[in-house]
């Protein structure tokens, strides 16, 4: 196949996978935002099934200012709120890309890894191209490079579904249906610092990802998230 000439527009995106973009991103911000309200309730995390004020804590966070917690004000009730209903509003929109991408082989197309993807030599070349801010394939240019399919595999069917899961763990309601999911974590507390973790790690993927977007050229990543075309650049 002949190189794709910079310049040329191509479909990078498909519509599901742009609706969920954005759907997912306005959830994650206000999950992010409520769950740090939340945490201000009680800035300490334990191992096990239980903890209190007088527990040892594996780590004691700090208390977030107004202006990155929702609401502004502390008021954990409304926290808790904003947190159930966009965490609804994510774990299905994750479910519904999730059935899509497999009917549409987007997974199949997108992350499929190869020899390449998994061997050190040519990760370490990869992460090379990242730093002379190289960030696509001159060959095959709407095809993801092996970090880009690491981190989306490692965020899609690791770090959600353990945020999803730990999150349902510390709901009573859904201890009295599946008491199993407590004993899965090792106890409340556990499932309440590892839905922490991966939070964390959600987090920090995500200043990634947009520090990434502007390096790659924000006007062009954020067309093709939104109409699914995007311009090929200079190689």
């Amino acid at each position: 196949m002949d190189p794709i000439a910079p310049g040329t527009s191509i479909l990078r995106h498909a519509l599901a996978t742009r609706v969920w973009h954005w759907i997912n991103a306005v959830a994650v911000i206000i999950l992010l935002g409520s769950g740090l309200g939340i945490s201000n309730a009680h800035p300490r995390l334990y191992w096990g099934r239980y903890g209190a004020n007088f527990d040892h804590a594996w780590a004691q966070l700090p208390r977030f200012p107004a202006w990155i917690t929702i609401p502004a004000n502390y008021n954990l009730a409304i926290s808790r709120r904003w947190h159930l209903l966009f965490a609804l509003v994510f774990a299905f929109g994750l479910l519904g890309y999730m059935i899509v991408s497999l009917v549409n082989r987007h997974f199949a197309r997108k992350l499929a890894l190869r020899r390449a993807d998994v061997n050190l030599a040519h990760l370490a070349e990869d992460v090379r191209d990242h730093l002379n801010l190289r960030f696509h394939d001159a060959d095959d240019p709407g095809a993801y490079n092996s970090l880009q399919k690491w981190s989306y595999i490692l965020v899609l069917f690791l770090a959600l579904p353990l945020m999803i899961f730990t999150g349902l763990a510390l709901s009573p309601g859904m201890d009295a249906a599946w008491p199993w999911l407590l004993d899965l974590f090792g106890g409340r507390q556990s499932a309440r610092s590892l839905h922490l973790v991966a939070a964390t790690l959600i987090g920090g993927f995500i200043v990634v990802h947009v520090a990434l977007v502007i390096l790659a050229g924000a006007g062009n990543e954020l067309r093709a998230m939104v109409t699914g075309k995007w311009k090929v650049p200079e190689a």
